[in-house]
């Protein structure tokens, strides 16, 4: 029997003509180079029909991939919403990437259009005429070029409000790619109604909890997993959004928080790691944020406690992936763990959360067999839900990545008795030590809290009786390199990890290479040290 409920789509123009009709005058503002650019909702709203009005003038077609190379600004979101709700696939291209992967991507995605900021149009020049799907290149302006083929398209608009398609809730809305560390980047096709139900999930109360009254600072590249879902988030709700622009160093970031009066912001640990080291030296008042969500990678637990007992800042981890949408899991302290001991407290907020309402996960053996929840025992993570992909477009590589409807993750994880995730590695970057493994991110934490440390990354080098054992790849605090020795991070280590998981060696780097989204990256350092003789093992003469 089936109920009496409307059929109504969960798409997102609901969330664009909504946030007009509500929110009007409510303040959208991004930093450029020639100030802080400020309009409202109601400004924002008018422009998204008349670039709507320019898709059509361009001859885009319902279901064409549309690309955007763009830094986060207001134009951006713009795009964001005028893209999908013209019934078109918002593509998110990665301006990190190099050349020849841009140009695979775009021509595996068949991009129509491409939207390009005039400061990246660089980007494009050498693969021009690599891109045979490519019918127009629009330039977004900057202070250096003030006009731009965009502007001109908005003005050219009738000023009508475009008439939007009626849409199915289940049509593809935009697609990001997977970072391709190993292979071919891998394209995920996100749905209005994963977007629309992901941004409730993280809205609620036990999620980032977005609202009306926020100022939301979106640091989050735009370009990486749908900035992770915050532009959306943000806008449904009304909530005040500020932008970056291109400006993503520690002094910048302090001096929008204080300024603009930031109560929610996000990103990667690179970016908060950065930033303490920055206040410790350049104060600021930061008292304005409520919460501070980090993801992409493991957060050292040092700096969750030093934030909040320095500045009062509440940071929260989250765990999720372009296949995800990406939000998947947070950390929301249940009721009765808000009066645990500081230790015990600040060990929960190193984890990675409880999933979100309509997400589930485990973790499995080799065999697929489901582990335990005990916080001990290790398996790849797997996860399944409504905003969890159902394989990769175009891609025959979907097939590896699902066993029995759940999605194989790549992750190494515990989940505790609670339910809390802890993510422990990716499984390529695990160190299989003897048949045991050695988790390089906690091993990575550990050495991170030595005082003296900036940066630490572990990899596994070839051992000739263990087969793999850990190389630590530190990078000290400005003021102390050259004088931090390896013996004082072994000492500092001996009470912290198993004697077994202590490096079998340590060398000093000027930085850790870093992925286009701000995580470390490891395949460097693997590439790099791949064969990196460990003491005591060189080969006799």
């Amino acid at each position: 029997m089936h109920g009496l409920m409307m059929d109504y789509p969960l798409t997102l123009t609901h969330m664009l003509e909504r946030s007009a009709k509500l929110f009007p005058q409510k303040e959208i503002a991004s930093k450029t180079a020639a100030g802080m650019h400020r309009y409202t909702y109601a400004d924002f709203h008018r422009r998204v029909h008349a670039l709507a009005h320019g898709l059509a003038a361009l001859g885009v077609q319902p279901g064409d991939r549309v690309g955007t190379l763009c830094w986060n600004s207001f134009r951006h979101l713009e795009l964001y919403f005028a893209i999908p709700c013209y019934g078109a696939v918002l593509h998110t291209l990665n301006l990190r990437l190099p050349s020849d992967q841009l140009a695979y991507i775009i021509n595996h995605a068949e991009d129509r259009v491409i939207f390009v900021d005039a400061a990246l149009y660089y980007l494009l020049e050498p693969i021009r005429e690599q891109l045979p799907t490519v019918k127009h290149f629009v330039i977004l302006p900057d202070a250096e070029s003030p006009g731009g083929d965009y502007e001109q398209l908005l003005e050219r608009a009738p000023a009508t409000p475009y008439p939007w398609p009626q849409l199915d809730e289940k049509a593809a809305c935009a697609t990001c790619y997977t970072s391709g560390t190993t292979g071919h980047p891998k394209a995920v096709l996100y749905t209005h109604r994963a977007l629309f139900l992901h941004s409730y999930g993280i809205c609620m109360a036990d999620g980032f909890a977005i609202s009306e009254r926020d100022t939301v600072l979106q640091i989050v590249p735009m370009f990486h997993a749908n900035g992770w879902g915050i532009p959306y988030a943000a806008l449904m709700t009304g909530a005040r959004i500020v932008f970056t622009g291109r400006q993503l160093q520690p002094a910048d970031i302090a001096a929008l928080i204080q300024n603009e009066r930031a109560t929610f912001t996000a990103g990667v640990p690179t970016i908060w790691m950065s930033l303490y080291g920055h206040l410790e030296t350049n104060p600021h008042d930061l008292s304005s944020l409520r919460m501070v969500v980090c993801a992409g990678s493991a957060m050292p637990r040092q700096f969750i406690e030093w934030y909040e007992k320095k500045y009062g800042i509440r940071f929260r981890l989250a765990w999720g992936m372009t296949e995800t949408t990406p939000i998947a899991t947070f950390m929301a302290v249940k009721d009765r763990l808000t009066r645990l001991p500081d230790k015990d407290r600040f060990d929960l907020l190193a984890r990675h959360g409880l999933p979100l309402a309509g997400v589930e996960i485990r973790i499995v053996d080799a065999e697929g067999k489901e582990l335990p929840w005990d916080g001990i025992t290790m398996g790849e993570l797997q996860t399944r839900g409504p905003w969890i992909t159902s394989g990769y477009y175009n891609d025959p590589r979907s097939d590896q990545a699902f066993a029995d409807g759940w999605f194989r993750t790549g992750d190494v994880a515990t989940i505790d008795p609670e339910g809390y995730l802890q993510i422990m590695d990716r499984t390529k970057d695990l160190v299989k030590s003897g048949g045991e493994w050695i988790s390089s991110v906690d091993l990575e934490n550990a050495i991170m809290a030595h005082p003296k440390v900036m940066e630490a990354a572990v990899i596994a080098v070839f051992h000739p009786k263990w087969q793999e054992r850990p190389l630590a790849c530190i990078v000290p605090l400005e003021q102390h390199r050259g004088t931090l020795t390896k013996q004082e991070i072994l000492e500092f280590l001996g009470t912290r990890v198993a004697k077994w998981w202590l490096p079998d060696d340590i060398v000093f780097i000027e930085a850790v290479p870093k992925t286009s989204v701000g995580k470390f990256n490891k395949r460097v350092l693997r590439e790099q040290y791949k064969d990196y003789v460990l003491p005591g093992t060189e080969m006799p003469a």
